[in-house]
């Protein structure tokens, strides 16, 4: 496929993209779905530049103005190829030449536009800090109370893609065990500084085309999350309700910990996600998780039958997303699904729901992957008013030794890709007194 033709490509999922009500990566994969001629290098180089493409959002705008160029997905395109990829008026002219499959030669306007940015670049001196770091209007002033100085440099951490980070299944086998397997596919990893069941992936690869992928001994998750599961503290024997758990990927990391002794409960609103995690509970050797969708009226008779019953309540509460502002540039700039406000009275509600569920002296886990306070730390404050049973566990609490370097978070752990090179994670640990 020539470069040309890789750019049609771009443009026209990006043109897709402008006009969808679903998340990015969902239209990737559907307009990929048809293409089953566009080889594998070719399907990666362009995903890259639409990726890339939209991690450009607001410089693209901003230029875009300065040089009083119309904004279509076809000039954006232009505008970042001759911006970021050096090049030169010639080169595009290649490029566009309007031959099969390749987009059409370029405007009059066009060219202009590409004269007007010769031997500049994506980032300008002139640009304000919150287009330079890519921060949507609606973020800005609750980032910039959060991070103050360290505003734009947070948020420029959040621009490049995410590694790839593995959990180690330890119902399976170990992380020297692992490592060696991916070794014997070409697959280098390094360890990871907090989670001792983590790896990191070297460059690029396919993990489903690996043994340790297919046989359960390794699992795709952010080593932020797998901190989540890590300071749930569970042990073997314990009785736990993953209430938001989806199709389980922290519900497999404490499993794990748990040693298959015990009982897992895990629950959703959608049985669609939770059937999705049935299949990975299966391949991971995992055989203490019992499904209860929240649904069924059955299910939500028992859980109300559960007061002071469980030993750990993890509430992977939904969020604006925030954090994973790396893996989905697209959030930043689209809203699909409840505002902020909706999301939080939805946060409340569910831990009010869960707060007599745990007995006296277990935990109960608030986590998200968003960047907020107003999702974080204030929905604890709110929930500690009105919940004096209730105090706080400081991380440093509940840190064990051998988990690896301490994330220097109090009293919750909150993690940034500039802070900890994971997403934006948050979670408070909170042991029910009384």
């Amino acid at each position: 496929m020539k470069q040309g033709a890789r750019i049609q490509s771009a443009i026209d999922i990006l043109t897709r993209v402008s006009m969808s009500k679903i998340p990015m990566d969902n239209t990737i994969r559907d307009f990929m779905q048809f293409k089953r001629y566009i080889g594998s290098k070719d399907r990666a180089a362009i995903v890259e530049l639409v990726y890339e493409i939209v991690r450009a959002t607001a410089r693209l705008n901003w230029w875009l103005e300065k040089v009083k160029a119309e904004d279509r997905v076809r000039t954006r395109t232009i505008l970042y190829l001759a911006l970021k990829e050096d090049n030169t008026l010639f080169h595009l002219n290649q490029l566009f030449d309007g031959e099969k499959y390749a987009p059409e030669a370029l405007s009059d306007e066009e060219v202009e536009m590409v004269k007007a940015v010769e031997d500049k670049v994506l980032d300008d001196p002139d640009m304000p800090d919150a287009v330079r770091a890519e921060c949507p209007p609606w973020a800005e002033e609750r980032l910039k109370e959060l991070y103050g100085e360290k505003f734009e440099e947070e948020l420029k951490a959040m621009l490049p893609p995410a590694t790839l980070d593995l959990r180690v299944n330890t119902l399976q086998g170990d992380v020297k065990k692992a490592q060696d397997l991916l070794a014997a596919q070409d697959v280098t990893t390094n360890r990871t500084p907090y989670s001792p069941h983590a790896l990191r992936v070297e460059g690029k690869c396919y993990m489903s085309a690996t043994k340790a992928f297919s046989k359960g001994l390794v699992e795709i998750q952010d080593e932020g999350s797998q901190l989540i599961a890590l300071v749930c503290g569970v042990k073997p024997g314990m009785r736990v309700i993953d209430y938001c758990a989806g199709a389980g990927g922290k519900t497999l990391g404490i499993a794990a910990m748990m040693e298959n002794k015990g009982n897992i409960i895990a629950m959703d609103n959608d049985a669609r996600r939770l059937e999705k995690g049935r299949r990975r509970y299966r391949k991971a050797g995992v055989h203490n998780v019992e499904l209860r969708c929240l649904e069924d009226e059955k299910s939500r008779k028992w859980l109300r039958r559960q007061k002071g019953t469980m030993d750990v309540v993890l509430v992977d509460a939904p969020c604006s997303s925030s954090g994973t502002w790396r893996r989905n540039p697209d959030l930043r700039w689209n809203q699909y699904g409840p505002s902020i406000d909706e999301i939080k009275a939805m946060q409340e509600d569910i831990m009010e729901r869960v707060a007599d569920k745990v007995k006296v002296g277990g935990r109960l886990v608030y986590a998200t992957c968003s960047l907020f306070k107003e999702e974080n730390e204030e929905q604890v404050d709110k929930f500690l008013e009105a919940h004096p049973e209730y105090e706080v566990l400081p991380l440093s609490k509940v840190w064990e030794d051998e988990w690896g370097k301490y994330p220097e978070s109090e009293p919750y752990l909150r993690l940034s890709p500039l802070q900890s090179d994971t997403d934006g994670f948050f979670a408070a640990v909170l042991q029910r007194t009384s």
